[in-house]
């Protein structure tokens, strides 16, 4: 099966988001910022610490995207990540000419976090503690976005073994979009190599000549 890079132009600029209580640590990010540097070292690639508030997420974001060239910049988030990257993918101008690839991405986090409200410890650094807030449920109900307005730009992967969040549902919303449905793996995607060459297709990166 041959994947068309959804990018039209070439991607210089990647933003990778996080989920909930990860960090520029996890598996997949790591992966995505040892691929770049050593296959595509001319593209800018940013995975930032997210605050735990989502409104100070997206400023931040918003903010260190904001000089990023317009149409050359791409977006991939997993789980709450995913749900980021669907937002600055609607929101931010600069973004909404980039494809973005979404990750077993959150549909619902307001509803599925709220049972988590209260002192939390990061997967990759248990020592460190923050405090989720009541206040963070609403900010995330005001990030929640409509259906994608340009579907061929999302590449969705929802893993059926997902132990945290349910496929069905990401199915359910992103079924217009290049949607994977993934037999069994988990929320991680385990087995991210084997799809990373359909994400870097979708992307439009490319080695290095």
């Amino acid at each position: 099966m041959t994947h068309t890079p959804c990018a039209t132009t070439p991607i210089t600029h990647l933003l990778y988001l996080h989920g909930f209580r990860s960090s520029p640590q996890s598996m997949k990010a790591r992966k995505m910022a040892e691929w770049v540097a050593r296959q595509a070292p001319h593209v800018v690639f940013w995975c930032p610490q997210l605050p735990p508030s989502p409104r100070q997420a997206m400023e931040m974001v918003a903010e260190g995207t904001a000089h990023w060239p317009t149409g050359r910049m791409a977006v991939m988030g997993s789980s709450l990540g995913g749900f980021y990257a669907n937002w600055v993918a609607e929101q931010l101008a600069v973004a909404a000419h980039g494809p973005a690839v979404l990750i077993n991405p959150a549909v619902h986090p307001a509803r599925d976090l709220a049972r988590y409200i209260g002192d939390q410890t990061l997967w990759h650094a248990p020592d460190e503690h923050f405090y989720f807030d009541p206040a963070y449920v609403d900010e995330l109900r005001t990030l929640q976005t409509d259906q994608p307005s340009q579907p061929a730009r999302y590449q969705v992967w929802a893993a059926t073994g997902d132990e945290v969040l349910d496929w069905r549902e990401m199915q359910a919303r992103y079924q217009s979009c290049q949607l994977h449905i993934v037999p069994g793996s988990d929320h991680a995607l385990s087995d991210f190599d084997r799809h990373l060459p359909r994400m870097l297709a979708h992307l439009g990166l490319q080695p290095a000549s």
